[in-house]
């Protein structure tokens, strides 16, 4: 095994019982830093500090990483255009926060009858985000919902 010492100097090529002994001297532990490699790569270090170590790079990691949320804005099928534009607004923030934005609208009664007005709607409220959005998924009616899902542009 390729042996690193505790102060990152190579130590070379020697046999694990060896590794151990330096070890062992240094009071310290010998860890597999790369076990796949050819020949494995260990190095002697104080292992509980080095779990610290790789669980604050982890945490670092974590917090850099940006979670998308899925965020819904409901609609009716009959909605007035300043409540579009209000509605619009808010999907506009949340698209610029990074977020998806499902577009929901609703059908109740006999507004079954007039399926087509729901996707003019939704055909409308995606132009008026044009501008910063596209479609993710196409709008797509389940049941007496119809919906579709935008993302912010790249």
């Amino acid at each position: 095994m390729r042996l690193i010492g505790e102060h990152g100097e190579q130590l070379g090529i020697m046999s694990a019982k060896d590794a151990m002994k330096l070890a062992r001297d240094a009071d310290l532990d010998l860890v597999k830093i790369a076990p796949t490699a050819k020949p494995p790569v260990c190095k002697i270090i104080d292992y509980s500090k080095y779990r610290y170590e790789q669980a604050k790079k982890a945490k670092e990691q974590k917090k850099k990483q940006k979670v998308s949320e899925l965020k819904e804005i409901r609609l009716s099928p009959n909605i007035d255009e300043n409540d579009m534009n209000t509605k619009a607004n808010q999907a506009r923030k949340f698209l610029t926060k990074g977020d998806k934005v499902k577009v929901s609208l609703r059908f109740r009664g006999r507004e079954m009858a007039h399926v087509a007005n729901g996707k003019q709607n939704l055909d409308a409220f995606m132009e008026k985000l044009s501008d910063i959005a596209v479609i993710e998924k196409q709008p797509k009616l389940e049941g007496r919902s119809m919906y579709m899902v935008i993302v912010a542009k790249k």
